[in-house]
């Protein structure tokens, strides 16, 4: 064997360490969304304190990934598809960090509801429904970088509407909650940033999705419609 050979083998072992550790960072932030809505629907307070500490053990995650990601870029001097490919790595544990900053904000808001005993709080059906589309969101998403998926990414990225029309939803619900009676205000607006919070990680689920596209066609996708998408998708397919 080559020594050249060698070398390009142990690339694509390193490669595949990064691509390894970004998925065991996305299921952690998976689980961290769950967890939050659960104790936001179920009041448990101890689940919510695993949440927000666990924003910590995100936060490290991301850091030793970058650090990979630029020991490869110093040593390796990668071009074209592997460029690209530790570029996708970078901004997605970024929006996996987001991801992770998201789910503790709900935790949090979650344990200021549940201090306001004997208060009239919305119903958090809707809640949970966004949040499943969401998780959904960002399950795919991960599978698509696994995959090097492009059918898959562009299918997250249609979603995004559904989440910002279920967010929709939920402010005119809350808004006609906080007419009815004035007193429900607080406890609306922290369900308002809840629900915004969901909204986000719809938008980092998609922004993760852009990125594999980017990786497989060498196209920026991000600002373009979904049918700009779709045909580029499409494309040598």
């Amino acid at each position: 064997m080559s020594s050249n050979d060698h070398t390009s083998k142990q690339f694509d072992v390193e490669l595949e360490a990064i691509r390894a550790s970004v998925l065991q960072m996305g299921g952690l932030v998976e689980s961290q969304i769950k967890s939050a809505v659960v104790s936001l629907v179920s009041g448990d307070l101890s689940l919510m304190n695993r949440v927000i500490d666990d924003d910590v053990r995100v936060n490290t995650m991301e850091v030793k990934i970058d650090e990979a990601c630029n020991q490869v870029i110093a040593r390796r001097q990668p071009t074209a598809s592997d460029l690209r490919m530790v570029m996708m790595v970078v901004k997605t544990i970024t929006d996996l960090e987001r991801i992770g900053d998201e789910a503790e904000k709900i935790a949090r808001m979650a344990k200021m509801l549940t201090q306001k005993h004997g208060l009239a709080i919305p119903r958090y059906h809707e809640i949970k429904y966004a949040s499943e589309i969401a998780v959904d969101m960002l399950r795919k998403s991960l599978d698509a970088f696994a995959r090097l998926d492009v059918v898959m990414a562009a299918d997250v990225v249609r979603q995004d509407d559904q989440v910002d029309e279920q967010f929709r939803a939920i402010m005119r619900y809350l808004i006609t909650f906080m007419m009815e009676d004035p007193r429900t205000i607080s406890s609306s607006l922290e369900i308002l940033f809840v629900a915004k919070a969901i909204e986000r990680i719809g938008d980092h689920a998609k922004n993760i999705s852009e990125y594999v596209i980017y990786m497989v066609k060498g196209r920026d996708v991000r600002h373009v419609t979904i049918e700009e998408i779709d045909r580029e998708v499409q494309q040598d397919r």
